[in-house]
């Protein structure tokens, strides 16, 4: 088991020093015309592809870092650069972690590479969960998947909303209702291949930040998999909806469902993608104070600006740390006894939105324009207290962890 350790070995440091320089030679150059665009990056996702950095190859071995901090370490450099970039390179990565989470050896060989392609022909994929009336409340989720014995199909009908890389995915990984009666413990995920029949993209979503990731509604009409694209298998399916029937006559423990194995899986990776909007909303800020003057004199040399700065960097080094331990629990198998995992995620995104605007407020009215980074940073940081669990679901989780009774 790998000790936690606060110093990042020399891999890991050769790692980061070569994402940090993609993301300050392709990204940040790119940042300003794809968020006006609102378009799907792809010329920079193929770049990223030819180096090495979008590929199953890379985040496979991120992933199985033994010290847990090889993704997070990688999110927040690719964040850094630019968040809607960043989240076009690394959306696929919740498809592929929802295979990982729920699917068999032969669907994880099968179908994660081919959510990403090559470099020649990058792909991308698309997990799906949120519905128009069911966000946060995986309860009430409307999508049904009925089973056909008959050709061992799966019928699938519903309409997802706030998926990243919807419609435009080679690889949809779909969550569904298998057993109404038992509510999100009834859920079920699937793979939807490409160029299936009855999925379409719907909405088109047009974002206050993170513009450069295209984010739309799936609509499934009557679409019809094959028996082998149930995540996990039906035996495993049909075991589990068996004790979960038991448990809920028998008052017995809870059982997750196939949506949040995947989010709790993800929630440190998002903080980290928040500690690198912060921290290069900082950077600017620092430097903009130590050039800027007025009355004769750079501007951090009053504490009003100072103080501010200070409070920023300790927020943006504490929400690293939660990060950092929550990444090293999860990958060494440590229980998160207080939620972990959504503290990292709480304080790294509420940081982002905090520290960023207070980065508009360093730079006064030349933040408040397009001329610079930070009024970007600012509207990209808005999407870390929303998506993969509200700020407000991230305290419910941790409340519960905490007292044992399902507050509401």
């Amino acid at each position: 088991m790998a000790e936690f350790t606060l110093e990042l070995n020399d891999d890991q440091k050769q790692v980061r020093d070569w994402l940090h320089g993609f993301a300050a030679d392709v990204i940040r150059p790119a940042a300003s015309e794809w968020d006006e665009r609102e378009e799907t990056p792809w010329p920079v996702i193929q770049e990223a592809a030819k180096v090495g950095i979008y590929s199953l190859d890379f985040y496979a071995q991120q992933f199985f870092d033994p010290t847990g901090l090889g993704i997070p370490m990688a999110m927040e450099e690719l964040f850094w650069g630019d968040a809607g970039i960043a989240l076009s390179i690394v959306g696929t990565g919740l498809a592929a972690v929802g295979v990982l989470a729920n699917g068999t050896e032969e669907q994880i060989g099968t179908w994660i590479p081919q959510m990403y392609g090559d470099a020649d022909d990058v792909k991308v994929a698309a997990f799906c969960s949120s519905e128009p009336d069911a966000g946060s409340d995986v309860a009430s989720m409307r999508t049904r998947a009925v089973y056909d014995g008959a050709k061992d199909e799966w019928v699938l009908n519903g309409t997802k909303t706030w998926a990243t890389n919807g419609g435009i995915a080679n690889v949809h990984v779909v969550v569904a209702v298998v057993d109404p009666e038992l509510g999100s413990k009834g859920h079920a995920s699937f793979i939807v291949p490409p160029n299936t029949p009855g999925l379409s993209q719907g909405q088109k979503f047009k974002k206050h930040g993170i513009r450069a990731s295209h984010t739309a509604e799936v609509v499934l009409e009557d679409v019809r998999i094959p028996g082998h694209c149930l995540l996990g298998g039906k035996e495993k399916l049909d075991q589990r909806l068996a004790r979960a029937r038991e448990r809920a006559t028998s008052g017995g423990e809870r059982v997750k469902n196939a949506a949040m194995a995947t989010f709790e899986a993800s929630r440190p990776a998002v903080g980290a993608m928040a500690v690198g909007t912060a921290r290069a909303a900082y950077e600017v800020a620092l430097d903009y104070a130590m050039t800027r003057t007025q009355f004769g004199r750079p501007i951090i040399d009053n504490q009003g600006v100072a103080f501010q700065l200070a409070d920023m960097r300790t927020q943006i080094d504490a929400a690293r740390l939660l990060v950092w331990r929550a990444s090293w629990m999860a990958t060494t198998g440590k229980p998160f006894t207080a939620a972990e995992g959504s503290m990292s995620k709480l304080y790294a995104s509420e940081t982002a939105k905090k520290v960023t605007a207070q980065a508009v407020q360093i730079l006064g009215g030349n933040g408040f324009t397009r001329e610079y980074p930070v009024e970007r940073m600012h509207r990209d940081a808005a999407i870390y207290t929303i998506f993969e669990g509200t700020s407000e679901i991230q305290r419910l989780v941790i409340a519960r962890t905490l007292s044992g009774m399902q507050i509401r």
